[in-house]
């Protein structure tokens, strides 16, 4: 067989790389009935680790300490242009001032597949506004319990935002600029 001359100046690896700017952040409103992406995201950054609990005793061997892995934790930060009147920022306004949690969905909108999904606590949320910039924002979001990977555990209707072009296998949802 030759294909594409045995992969001879190509990999796979290459082939399967997700560019950064296909991934999005999305909140579900209040009522859980619609994702709504997150207006004028730039970064997005998903923070996995857990405690590290020590097991050395005086018998260790070779005085070499040994670890084991404790509680987990994740979070998310993301920023970005502050979209004045966005449905998805004033939800997160609102969960915000109230304590709420929000569930939010990392998604690739290149292949219509949710990523990343969990429930999550907002910790940090300034608006920056200097004189000579842009009006920007910033967002932490803490979990609360497991982040489930959904390549791992694909869902079998995927929703999405409806901005996003669905295929036959997508649900699509109102956006946050509101449209249907």
């Amino acid at each position: 067989m030759n294909e594409f001359d045995n992969k001879a100046y190509y990999n796979d690896t290459i082939t399967k790389a997700t560019a950064g700017k296909d991934l999005l952040l999305t909140i579900w409103d209040k009522t859980g009935e619609n994702l709504l992406v997150i207006g004028g995201q730039k970064g997005l950054t998903i923070n996995r680790s857990a405690d590290s609990i020590e097991i050395n005793s005086k018998d260790t061997e070779g005085s070499w300490k040994s670890k084991i892995s404790g509680m987990k934790e994740w979070s998310i930060d993301t920023d970005g242009l502050y979209v004045n009147g966005d449905a998805a920022h004033k939800r997160l306004s609102e969960a915000f001032d109230e304590g709420d949690y929000v569930c939010v969905k990392v998604i690739n909108k290149k292949t219509q597949k949710g990523m990343f999904g969990g429930l999550a606590t907002i910790t940090d949320y300034p608006i920056e506004a200097p004189y000579d910039d842009a009006v920007t924002y910033s967002l932490t979001l803490e979990g609360a319990g497991r982040l489930v990977d959904l390549t791992e555990n694909p869902l079998e209707n995927d929703t999405m935002p409806k901005s996003i072009v669905p295929d036959e296998n997508t649900q699509t949802v109102q956006t946050a600029e509101g449209e249907e």
